[in-house]
């Protein structure tokens, strides 16, 4: 079957993802976890998943006709996608920069890595994450450190006051408490 067919182009095999943005002259902060989780992830593609599915497409390749082989086809998209993420991951990690949280355990000033909870002016509390941009999950409260309420809390302490424009105007956030992971047993 002739590429024009298909929905699929000799360009979408090139495009890449764009990678999140960081500040200008920022750095890829991620915490330890993050920076594991996404090696584990990387590593198992590498090592597990594609190995995979390169013996699916070769075994699907010998089956004879391809342009209507479901095996042949769905593998050689699914190798595109694994060899796609491997290279968003590998990028990703090369510029990243790991920062233990855990060293400012017991400090009430916001940095990277802090739990901080906080209060606005309707009296609604809520705790957040501050982590790296590749690694937060707002469904557990986490946030990225370029994100407009990780810079209006960061630098901040306990019991300060902050401003946060917002879609709805300026709102100020009293901090009510800044917590970090305890550090390692042994270190």
């Amino acid at each position: 079957m002739s590429k024009a067919f298909t929905k699929e182009t000799e360009a979408d095999d090139d495009e890449d993802v764009a990678l999140p943005a960081l500040p200008a002259g920022g750095k890829n902060y991620m915490t330890p976890d993050g920076y594991q989780r996404m090696r584990a992830e990387l590593l198992n593609l590498i090592d597990v998943e594609r190995p995979k599915v390169v013996d699916i497409v070769s075994w699907a390749a010998s089956n004879g006709d391809r342009s209507e082989n479901g095996d042949y086809l769905y593998g050689k998209k699914r190798l595109r996608e694994i060899d796609r993420r491997i290279r968003y991951l590998t990028r990703r990690l090369d510029i990243a920069e790991v920062v233990d949280p855990s060293v400012h355990h017991g400090n009430d000033q916001v940095f990277f890595g802090a739990t901080v909870t906080y209060e606005n002016q309707a009296g609604e509390q809520r705790t957040i994450t501050i982590k790296g941009i590749d690694e937060v999950d707002n469904l557990r409260g986490e946030v990225s450190w370029v994100s407009p309420i990780a810079r209006a809390l960061l630098r901040a302490r306990e019991g300060d006051e902050v401003a946060l424009m917002t879609p709805g105007g300026l709102e100020r956030l009293e901090i009510l408490a800044v917590r970090y992971p305890p550090p390692p047993v042994g270190h």
